[in-house]
């Protein structure tokens, strides 16, 4: 065997064994791990070989270092090597005997037992006894013809020489034909050949026994018997007699767990039938058979309840007989508690426990490395079936041995006590990203090992408390659990394991992801035959993940043919069809999780008719089936036929049966069978005794129908029950009692009248009788029981017609009783400022007197080392389930004196308290400041004021303020102060006027800094628009009653404004202009010798390649045309003095008005001017 395949056996035995401390599978702790020895193989006990090959004793073992290996050989050291016929097999203690090269097996017969030995500790195997398989030869005999005369007895005698193991037996004649058995002539158990009778056609054939070994299954044949028969003119008929066993009575002992067989063959004329019976109760038919023609009584599997007196009685019209057979069930011993491989870590206490019943009851011998423990050791106690280890030490592992024997046997187990001690380790991949979806729940692993088993606390971004409670809760293996998880639980969880020996700790980064939701799915729709049809599936998810949606059609991936097009938002399906017509489901997908909307698409024929066009668009449930009918009448079936409903425009998928009898739940109706709904016929399925009526519902996309009209009557006939009753428990309810409940049969079971329940108990493993009960009910309380026994139960169901089957045993137990003892030897130890590890010594079973559930720490906190601090003495507790004996206890608030007791828990409640130890939690970091708030007294300042903390967790040495301004995503430089304990109050002066400041404050100890309080400072208005200058002021003018009516009258003077050159535009006329300076006018200007000019909706259309802005000017627009273009540019333009011409200035007479050809016409401001 390679050192590959041993290490790998080492770490799948570790990995199934029991530990006070786990040890897990990673083979970087198991190669450093101490192991004592463990027997892994072995040979049976009573081992018989084959002479003929070569003979192998296993004895496999591993641990670590690997052991070695020495055997025994009728309890003296047995020399391998001076045999060299005898060797080892390579990497294991198995024996090999070489029987080949020509040594005789019997030379090696003898009892054999393996060692297996290493520095921790020896192991042992089971004693072997090895034998070699023997077939001896028949001794050689002449037989002289058997005369026997016709109707009588007859016996032939096997006697086969004894064998190892022994052979199997047959009767066949000398030319190997074999004799035919029937209930007159049959070979009995040892192997003799039986004739109730003899008849004269039994003279026709010879009869010879014979004797086939089991390893060479060779044959060897006895002389065979001549049989003649002497006839006689009649045979005289005759009561019967037993011809095996003799007598009217006998006895037959028996081990548990073997198979019990009983025989009795007669002889009479005719041939007796043969009857089997137990005395004061029923065979157990569960584990009955019926051998050999009736003959043989075979019950597989004895145990202690099988203890009687059984009789078979023999008879035929002549009459009958009885014999009466004793059966004492004895046992061999049997583990009630076989010990297991104890892993301890330095200092700890533990227990080997070896529990073994038989009968007569075993004898309990303790052993260890191999040898008798026949005086104290220090380093345990030895008491009975237990041995108790206290304060454990380095070097203290062994292997110890527990031998239970009684007169039927003996067992040998091998169980290690070994003390490691290993600093904390951390086995999972480290700094794993862990994605989640919002709201969720999520677990962050973080496995860790360490002897003594360290202990596991979590921090979020390296700072505050431990995490546990609240939203947050941690299991023993070391995982977080985030029940439901928020953006803010974003960020790096770290885990960090602690024992004597040291630290571990390791990371893990959450990133919360925003679930995927449609938003805007598909709705049902109608479509006439050929349109277009578009089904939404507006999706949001986090863009972070890749996202893909799909479409599924009727349960299946939808294909998207060319007549359809897939967006991102929709499906839409040109020119639709009837093969369209179906469910359509939108399913958007992530990585990490999905949604899915779901529409139905009816296909509509297009009808010229109004009454069919109303009739297409109208989807309903479809109309209850009618016309019910009932064919091929059977005991337990019939056929049901109905007539389907109208599907109202949505095809009918399935039909549900129902029934209703009028015996038991009269008008209540029940499921029986469902059908597609392309079906209207169903073959039903009946229980006897029940009177059914049967109706049925019709299933469409839109619900089901009303039910159908109810079905005539049918009647089945009874039968005795089928089923015993369900879900048979046993529950004390008082110290004093055992309530015996069960799920009843429900109508469609019981299948006859008077339906009852017979009831049975008794105390397990003691062989007492049944107690049994008939009830009508659901339930029966045994009383006068004592405290929590275990009691095995039976329920069987039965009714007019019978009983149902012989029913399996369960178990239950009577009523607990409160815990009559408390747990000892209580240690605290302290791990950090909020938590304490408990180590105790487990209650004694007895005194448990009940299941136990756990074992509870009752604590409350005495006082603060705070003077002057008051505290809440609320008591709490901390459960620990199962039979433990160490536990955290967490949550703890630091710098406090505080008291604790234990107590055992079982179903009744609190057993008796123990000693009240008393403990101080260190100093530890404080929580969040209090009452921090943020204001701006003005615009240069920001304050920040706080108060102390709610748990100072110590002595307050001063606080820890980060602050940073930051505008937008940017962010300054982070400034650090340290303040003084009393100082609650800091200011900062401002940089700029439009920064804002985040504030990271935190108390701090001897230990440490405690919990940050984050707060920033406040949003101000003038940050909605920063463009706005003027808005930075402190005051708001928009806000003020001047500014507001100011702003009125400015909008009444535009619209009057707009109005007026609005009338005037529409009507056109002569406006009077004035020059800007008085200088005659130009000869060229006729038209304007009177001081006017006709105005006309012409004069003020832009010129062409132009627009007009928004503020009215006249824009050039992708043209460099000038003026002269138009006829209008040129020196023509300007007046003698260089004016333009038309410019047109504004009179100080209000009568007076500007051109429209201004730019500036249409300006409000202008316009206020001009009305001025």
């Amino acid at each position: 065997m390679s050192q590959h395949s041993i290490l790998n056996i080492f770490i799948f035995s570790f990995f199934h064994l029991i530990f006070a401390i786990d040890v897990p599978l990673d083979p970087n702790i198991q190669k450093d791990l101490i192991q004592p020895p463990t027997i892994t193989k072995q040979s049976v006990k009573n081992y018989i070989v084959d002479p003929r090959d070569n003979i192998e004793i296993e004895c496999e073992a591993q641990g670590n270092p690997y052991p070695t290996f020495s055997w025994t050989r009728n309890g003296k050291f047995y020399n391998v090597a001076k045999d060299s016929r005898v060797s080892y097999r390579r990497y294991s203690g198995t024996l090999v005997i070489d029987i080949h090269g020509g040594g005789r097996p019997e030379d090696y017969e003898g009892d054999y037992q393996c060692f297996a030995r290493n520095e921790h500790g020896t192991a042992l195997s089971n004693k072997i006894l090895l034998q070699v398989s023997k077939s001896p030869l028949w001794p050689k005999e002449n037989l002289d013809p058997v005369v026997v005369n016709e109707g009588a007895s007859l016996i032939l005698q096997c006697n086969p020489p004894h064998g190892l193991p022994p052979p199997v037996i047959f009767w066949m004649s000398s030319s190997m034909e074999p004799i035919t058995q029937d209930r007159r002539v049959s070979q009995g158990l040892n192997g003799d050949l039986y004739f109730s009778n003899v008849l004269r056609q039994d003279a026709q054939t010879d009869y010879s026994c014979n004797a086939r070994s089991h390893f060479t299954h060779t044959i060897q044949q006895k002389n065979a018997y001549t049989l003649k028969v002497l006839t006689t003119r009649g045979v005289a008929e005759r009561t019967p007699t037993f011809l095996l066993p003799t007598g009217t009575s006998s006895s037959k002992l028996v081990l548990r767990d073997e198979d019990l067989l009983l025989e009795c063959i007669a002889s009479g004329v005719p041939t007796p039938d043969i009857m089997w019976y137990k005395k004061g109760g029923e065979l157990p038919n569960q584990k009955l058979k019926f051998e050999n023609f009736n003959k043989t009584l075979r019950i597989v599997k004895v145990s202690e309840e099988d203890t009687g007196e059984y009789f078979c009685q023999a008879s035929n019209r002549m009459g009958s007989i009885r014999h009466t057979i004793s059966v004492r069930v004895k046992a061999a011993p049997y583990w009630l508690d076989e010990p297991k491989n104890l892993i301890l870590a330095p200092g700890e206490n533990g227990r080997l426990v070896c529990r073994a019943n038989g009968s007569p009851k075993p004898t309990i011998q303790w052993l260890m490395n191999g040898e008798p423990i026949t005086v104290p050791n220090p380093n345990f106690e030895v008491a009975g079936d237990t041995i108790i280890f206290r304060e454990v030490q380095s070097g203290n592992s062994a292997v110890f041995q527990c031998n239970a024997s009684n007169d039927h046997g003996y067992l040998l187990a091998n169980a290690f006590v070994s003390i490691l001690d290993v600093p904390s380790r951390m086995l999972g991949p480290r700094n794993q990203l862990i994605r989640v979806i919002e709201y969720n729940r999520t677990q962050l692993d973080c496995p860790f090992f360490g002897s003594p088993i360290p202990t596991l606390r979590w921090f979020k971004n390296g700072q505050g408390s431990n995490l546990d409670g609240g939203n947050y809760r941690v299991h023993e293996n070391g995982t977080l659990e985030i029940n439901t998880v928020r953006k803010e639980d974003q960020g790096k969880y770290t885990c960090v394991a602690t024992n004597i020996l040291g630290n571990a700790e390791n990371t893990v980064r959450l990133e919360v992801k925003e679930p995927t939701r449609i938003v805007k799915g598909p709705e049902d729709q109608i479509a006439k035959r050929g349109s277009t049809v578009r089904l939404d599936c507006r999706v949001r998810s986090d863009p972070s993940l890749r996202l893909t949606v799909t479409w599924m059609k009727d349960e299946s991936q939808l294909y998207i043919s060319n007549k359809m097009k897939k967006e991102d938002d929709a499906l839409t399906i040109f020119g639709v069809a009837e093969k369209d017509q179906g469910a359509y489901t939108c399913v958007a997908k992530t990585e990490l999780d999905q949604d899915f909307a779901k529409a139905y698409l009816t296909i509509q024929e297009t009808s010229s008719s109004p009454t069919s066009r109303l009739t297409s668009t109208l989807r309903d449930k479809p109309d209850p089936p009618m016309d019910l009918e009932l064919t091929d009448l059977a005991e337990r079936s019939v056929r049901l036929t109905w007539v389907p409903g109208d599907d109202n425009n949505s095809p009918i998928t399935g039909f549900i049966i129902q029934f209703e009898e009028n015996r038991y739940q009269s008008g209540t109706w029940h499921n029986l069978a469902s059908v597609p709904g392309n079906v209207n016929t169903a073959v039903l399925r009946l229980s006897p005794y029940v009177n059914y009526q049967f109706r049925v519902l019709a299933l469409n996309e839109l619900g089901s129908s009303m039910p159908s009209p109810s079905s005539e009557r049918y009647q089945t006939n009874g039968a005795a029950p089928e089923i015993n009753p369900s879900d048979v428990r046993g529950v004390g309810t008082r110290k004093d009692n055992m309530e015996i409940t069960w799920t009843p049969l429900n109508s469609t079971q019981v299948y006859g009248p008077n339906l009852r329940y017979n009831v049975k108990w008794r105390q397990r493993h003691t062989g007492e009788p049944w107690s049994n009960v008939t009830v009508w009910g659901n339930r029966h309380v045994v009383w006068h029981t004592p405290v929590y026994t275990q009691y095995e139960i039976r329920v069987q169901s039965e009714n007019d017609f019978g009983k149902a089957s012989e029913p399996g045993t369960v178990f239950g137990y009577s009523g607990e009783d409160y815990p009559k003892a408390a747990p000892t030897d209580i240690k605290l130890r302290v791990v950090n400022s909020t938590a304490i590890a408990l180590s105790w010594t487990r209650v004694a079973p007895a005194s448990i007197r009940g299941n136990l559930l756990e074992y509870r720490a009752y604590y409350w906190r005495e006082s603060s080392l705070l003077k002057g601090h008051w505290v809440s003495q609320k008591k709490q507790h901390q459960s620990f389930i199962g039979d433990r004996v160490r536990g955290i206890v967490s949550q703890l608030i630091p710098y406090s004196n505080y008291k604790l007791h234990m107590v055992a828990v079982n179903g009744r409640g609190d057993g008796p308290k123990s000693d009240t130890k008393e403990f101080t939690t260190p100093e530890g970091v404080p929580s969040a400041p209090t009452n921090v708030k943020v204001y701006e007294p003005n615009r240069e300042t920001v304050v920040l004021e706080w108060g102390p903390p709610e748990h100072p967790n110590g002595n307050l040495t001063a606080y820890t303020l980060r602050y940073q301004a930051f505008n937008g995503t940017r962010l300054s430089k982070a400034v650090v102060e340290t303040l003084s304990l009393n100082q609650t109050k800091y200011i900062v002066h401002r940089t700029d006027p439009v920064s804002r400041y985040r504030f990271f404050l935190s108390g701090r100890t001897q230990v440490g800094a405690g919990e940050v309080k984050t707060v920033e400072s406040p949003i101000k208005q003038d940050e909605a628009s920063p463009t706005s200058a003027y808005t930075r002021n402190q005051v708001d003018i928009a806000t003020q009653g001047w500014f507001i009516g100011l702003m009125c009258a400015v909008a009444l003077l535009v619209l009057i404004l707009l109005i007026v050159c609005f009338i005037k535009r529409s009507r056109g006329g002569k406006y009077p202009v004035r020059e800007k300076k008085e200088v005659a006018l130009g000869p060229e200007d006729q038209k304007e010798e009177d001081g006017s000019f006709d105005y006309s909706d012409e004069d003020n259309k832009p010129l062409q390649g132009s627009q007009t802005s928004l503020d009215g000017t006249i824009k050039q627009q992708e043209s460099d045309d000038s003026l002269v273009d138009y006829g209008e540019g040129g020196e023509g333009q300007f007046n003698e003095d260089g004016s333009f011409i038309g410019q047109y200035t504004v009179k100080k007479d209000k009568d007076e008005t500007e051109g429209n050809e201004s730019s500036e016409a249409t300006s409000p401001v202008n316009a206020i001017y001009s009305l001025a």
